[in-house]
């Protein structure tokens, strides 16, 4: 039952998140060549519905919201294989219907906020998928690494959003989520579904890579702390003063 709350959460959050990212750049006619106010719209809307839900679910289910963000918890060992399946179906699932919903207010004319092929270079756009993830996903396993950063996690994580998709609107349309990009491709069809596999495969390796990055960084970190630590505490073992009494010398 647990598991499947944390499933409804995760639904219903990449829900909101494809309508109203996908929805804003729809409804203010972005164009990614055209750095605008729509442009900048477009990427505050992903980035304020990640905050929204952070302090939404992200007590229930974590809000990943994200495939590449799943699998970065799986490769972390924050999660079980059975956990990323369900979360990842739940995932799409809401994707889908976020899909559908634009399709029906917007039509498909409207591209639905799907992603596109950079100057027609698959290897390129691979590339700038795979790092806009790398940077988006190490910050949130950055943030989320101390019980203390709860309070601006979601703060932080969706200012990090933000950045990625000012920065990558321009090439691709920024994906760096597979459900995030496979929901509206699917009613779009065309080039946006041909090419869908590209925004499913680069975020998920940039996620991959953002989590063993982080666990060879972290785990420097915290050996470096405990090693610190050892030597702190040796040190004042050795100039603790003894507790035992010096013998007063008796009187003649």
């Amino acid at each position: 039952m647990q598991l499947l709350r944390k499933c409804l959460a995760e639904c219903i959050g990449t829900f909101v998140l494809v309508l109203f990212g996908c929805g804003t750049a729809c409804a203010v006619k972005c164009v990614g060549t055209v750095p605008n106010a729509a442009y900048l719209m477009t990427a505050l809307a992903f980035g304020l519905v990640i905050v929204a839900m952070a302090y939404s679910i992200g007590n229930i289910s974590g809000c990943h919201i994200n495939p590449a963000v799943s699998i970065a918890m799986l490769v972390s060992k924050k999660m079980t294989l059975k956990e990323f399946c369900a979360y990842v179906a739940s995932q799409f699932i809401g994707a889908i219907a976020g899909g559908a919903i634009l399709l029906a207010i917007f039509g498909k004319e409207s591209g639905l906020g799907t992603n596109a092929v950079y100057d027609n270079n698959i290897w390129t756009s691979l590339l700038i998928e795979v790092i806009l993830t790398f940077v988006f996903v190490i910050a949130i396993l950055g943030v989320t690494s101390k019980t203390e950063n709860s309070a601006v996690a979601g703060i932080v994580i969706g200012l990090s959003l933000t950045l990625v998709h000012i920065f990558g609107i321009y090439f691709t349309g920024t994906s760096v989520n597979p459900a995030r990009s496979f929901g509206p491709a699917i009613f779009a069809g065309g080039d946006a579904f041909t090419n869908v596999w590209i925004f499913i495969v680069a975020p998920l390796i940039g996620g991959v890579l953002a989590a063993l990055v982080y666990s060879f960084l972290s785990n420097g970190y915290c050996k470096n702390i405990e090693e610190a630590a050892d030597t702190t505490s040796a040190r004042a073992s050795v100039n603790k003063p003894s507790s035992k009494s010096t013998p007063k010398k008796k009187r003649r």
